[in-house]
């Protein structure tokens, strides 16, 4: 076995991750005079796939899954355009070529792992393709081609994102996959059982449902936990009405490999009733871990949460003075891009440039890809009525049918807004939350007007674009309270 030799080297800034968060923070650091290093390392999943820079969202996340959402989509679009006078010859023979949509995705996140590293090298960047530890709280280790490099950091950065968990039964992770997996896919994934009743599980079976597999959530028990009740419901019931089928209350006890490639699946109810079937693929979409353990914090002494595995911080500030964290290690954190993103521009920005301006984490938009997009900002139902109380709010809603569906037909139950607002005054809106087609390009806009301090009458009072979507935000006039009909008269009144 070869000697291993060792060098050092001084840094303003070492930023473990090369996820959205930590790039973000190591280019605002570098804009800003810094010395920065960046380390990165991906542990191959149980099924060997592993990736280039740019962390889970270019390569197992947010950019595949909104290829594979558009994609499920546009088959929708080609059923509707023969209603607007399209001919499309032999349609009922559509279908999609997995492995073409499988090197198109793959083939665009390589020319962004590419892009990230060109960058990286022409701002001064050093990148280092090597797992990083802590020696103690300002020296970092790793080893790379027999060479052991000692970092020297003023500051250091955690920022490793997550990894999806898998359950503690037999053949979980011999047979299943993660989304860490499923975007590899060389076959088909044929019948699907989705494990999970996450964004994520309702996100991937809501794609493969629309490019035509089969798919079935087993959920333990609610939809998209931590987000606004009745529009969670809602989301689980257009899944429903597109065939997506749903076991409530199950989880799964057993996973075992058929002769014919088969998994055969052994799961339990609430009641402790036994049932089984085969499917093609097994996705485990449970919830993700931060593999904090193998930084070897103790080293740094820098504590985790109480659940094992995250960080809780104040302001990105680890209990440590000099180490951060920014992104899904955090405890108690939202577990989104943009969010990493900001809070690491931001924190160079504190530690380079003398600024103050600390991450908000309250007003945050995000959207859930479903086929029938859910985009909310701000408080949920639930979270306002228990921090003002139901008679302080007023809850402004209606069921709306997009211009698109007219002429198909299609149906529109489940499009479907809300706005929560304080009663008094001019009504200060504390939370938005919108079902339908491009949700996601709708609730940015209205983000923005959130953060400076959005309020009913300010709605109202604005002209809408017509006909939008989005002008449905500003014709709700019907409360929650006053028990009238939610659902549309007419198009123009």
């Amino acid at each position: 076995m070869s000697e291993v030799t060792s060098t050092q080297d001084s840094y303003d800034l070492i930023v473990l991750g090369g996820g959205s968060g930590g790039i973000a923070a190591a280019k605002e650091a570098q804009n800003l005079g810094a010395k920065v290093c960046l380390l990165d390392y991906v542990t191959p999943s149980p099924r060997g796939n592993k990736w280039g820079l740019g962390g889970t969202c270019v390569n197992v996340g947010c950019i595949p899954k909104k290829f594979m959402h558009h994609a499920s989509i546009l088959g929708d679009s080609i059923v509707d355009a023969q209603y607007y006078g399209w001919e499309i010859p032999e349609s009922k023979n559509i279908s999609l070529n997995w492995e073409t949509l499988r090197k198109a995705i793959h083939d665009h996140i390589k020319s962004v792992n590419w892009l990230i590293r060109v960058d990286l090298r022409d701002r001064k960047i050093e990148y280092i393709n090597g797992f990083g530890v802590f020696v103690d709280a300002n020296t970092i280790s790793t080893v790379a081609k027999g060479v052991e490099r000692k970092l020297v950091g003023k500051y250091i950065l955690i920022a490793i994102g997550g990894r999806p968990r898998y359950p503690d039964i037999p053949g979980a992770m011999e047979y299943g996959i993660t989304s860490d997996d499923i975007f590899f896919l060389k076959n088909p994934p044929g019948k699907t059982l989705v494990v999970g009743a996450s964004y994520i599980a309702l996100e991937s079976a809501g794609f493969l449902n629309g490019l035509g597999y089969n798919a079935t959530i087993m959920m333990r028990s609610v939809p998209l936990r931590g987000f606004d009740r009745q529009m969670a419901e809602i989301i689980k019931t257009e899944l429903e009405d597109r065939g997506v089928s749903f076991l409530k209350k199950c989880l799964p006890t057993n996973i075992e490999k058929l002769d014919d490639d088969k998994l055969k699946v052994t799961w339990k109810n609430d009641s402790d009733e036994v049932f089984s079937d085969n499917f093609d693929t097994v996705l485990f979409a449970i919830g993700r871990m931060a593999k904090t353990k193998e930084l070897e914090l103790e080293n740094a002494g820098v504590k985790v949460a109480a659940d094992g595995d995250k960080i809780d911080v104040v302001n990105e500030q680890t209990n440590v003075p000099n180490i951060y964290a920014v992104g899904d290690v955090l405890y108690k954190k939202p577990e989104l891009t943009p969010v990493a993103i900001l809070a690491g521009k931001l924190l160079a920005k504190r530690l380079f440039s003398n600024s103050t301006q600390n991450m908000d984490y309250d007003t945050i938009p995000t959207t859930v890809f479903t086929p029938l997009e859910y985009g909310s900002v701000g408080m949920s139902e639930e979270r306002a009525i228990e921090r003002f109380g139901e008679d302080s709010l007023e809850i402004y809603h209606g069921y709306y049918k997009p211009t698109e569906f007219f002429i198909p037909q299609r149906s529109y139950r489940n499009c479907y807004l809300k706005i929560i607002t304080k009663r008094e005054g001019d009504q200060y809106v504390l939370g938005m939350h919108f079902i339908g087609p491009n949700a996601g390009e709708v609730i940015q806009g209205f983000a923005a007007a959130m953060r400076l301090c959005l309020t009913y009458k300010d709605l109202v009072d604005t002209i809408g674009i017509h006909p939008t979507i989005a002008e449905e935000f500003i014709r709700l006039s019907i409360t929650k309270r006053s028990g009238k009909d939610p659902n549309p008269s007419a198009c123009c009144n």
